[in-house]
């Protein structure tokens, strides 16, 4: 089991009423919480402060989510860091080159209620 006041978790996401609810549910869960707005901004967190998990959307302007899973070389640079990619898109093929880039989940947003969130984020993390 892991100790949530050890685990950081990074929202990525650009609408702001979402990043806000994602950040929300994940600190009364009990996480500490960082969010970037941008496949850009996420980088330059990251780059100070390496995240336990990330919560990374796929579409976003300035840079998406698979351009920052390319640049951010999760395989070969931060192996023990957790992806977790979601969307409202169902895009197989998408989905499939986050996956090659080292994404551990993916989730659809439309069908994310807050307590299906905390479950794929626990799993992903005990995994």
């Amino acid at each position: 089991m892991t100790n949530k006041q050890n685990v950081t978790i990074m929202v990525v996401e650009d609408e702001r009423t979402l990043s806000d609810a994602y950040q929300i549910i994940l600190r009364t869960a009990g996480y500490t919480v960082t969010a970037a707005h941008d496949g850009q901004e996420a980088l330059d967190m990251a780059a100070k402060s390496e995240p336990t998990l990330i919560l990374l959307d796929l579409r976003m302007p300035h840079m998406d989510g698979l351009e920052f899973l390319r640049q951010y070389k999760l395989k070969e640079k931060h192996p023990k860091v957790k992806v977790i990619v979601f969307s409202n898109y169902d895009m197989q093929k998408e989905i499939d080159e986050a996956y090659s880039l080292g994404a551990d989940r993916y989730i659809l947003k439309a069908w994310a209620s807050p307590k299906e969130l905390l479950q794929v984020v626990g799993d992903t993390l005990a995994a």
